[in-house]
């Protein structure tokens, strides 16, 4: 059965995070790839154990925090001023190239977004990407105060599209996200971009893509006789 609506997480999956630190004009010292990858490790590892203390921040916090451990951690000599604008490019990330295709491909079904992020961030990185018209919703962890893979969080959607998880297709990057999504009841589809291994759960994605716009397509294989994925 097709979906009856698509729910995609954020950063990772529709906006690419490394293109915060590795985009044009920044001039931050030392090795910015390391840089990308430990603070993006660390964003998520303080979601996590924020969410198990129940010690709520939100998400701009905790990626400011996150930053601040990196740059440490590599030590790495960076200015207040220059750290302060690494902050403000998260605000707009670059969409990876796949997602209007995908988008465009499902556009008829209700489409949103379900992430970690907060209401300012995801605004702004759908705003700067021209992607406003294809959502509508923009479902933010910051409504329960807590962080996927909470089912807390997953409730939102059933909750805000009044549908059952069972008929709505999340969409993650993340295979933690996409294990924690399924656990709570949804069809999911797995994007591995970076065709990693995967990981044992408990919880494997209904189906699995490498890049967003080969959803629709797997999804139209039944009216072609071929067996579909979902």
């Amino acid at each position: 059965m097709k979906p009856r609506a698509f729910v995609f997480d954020a950063y990772g999956t529709l906006f690419d995070v490394h293109s915060v630190v590795l985009g044009d004009g920044n001039n931050i010292p030392g090795d910015l790839q390391a840089l990308s990858r430990l603070w993006r490790r660390k964003q998520l590892e303080y979601t996590w154990l924020r969410s198990l203390m129940q010690r709520y921040v939100d998400f701009w916090d905790v990626t400011e925090a996150a930053l601040y451990s990196a740059v440490r951690h590599l030590g790495i000599e960076a200015s207040d001023v220059q750290l302060d604008s690494l902050m403000e490019a998260y605000l707009f990330p670059s969409a990876f190239p796949d997602v209007r295709p995908a988008l465009e491909a499902l556009k008829g079904s209700p489409l949103a977004i379900l992430s970690n992020g907060s209401p300012r961030m995801l605004e702004s990185a759908v705003r700067h990407n021209g992607l406003e018209s294809y959502f509508t919703e923009i479902i933010s962890a910051d409504r329960v105060k807590t962080y996927k893979p909470s089912p807390q969080v997953y409730a939102l959607g059933t909750e805000i599209l009044n549908l059952p998880a069972a008929e709505i297709l999340f969409i993650s990057s993340n295979l933690w996200d996409a294990a924690g999504a399924k656990a709570f009841g949804y069809k999911v589809c797995w994007c591995n971009r970076s065709t990693t291994e995967m990981e044992y759960l408990g919880c494997p994605p209904d189906l699995m893509v490498p890049r967003l716009d080969h959803i629709a397509p797997r999804l139209c294989k039944r009216r072609t006789g071929e067996t579909s994925p979902l």
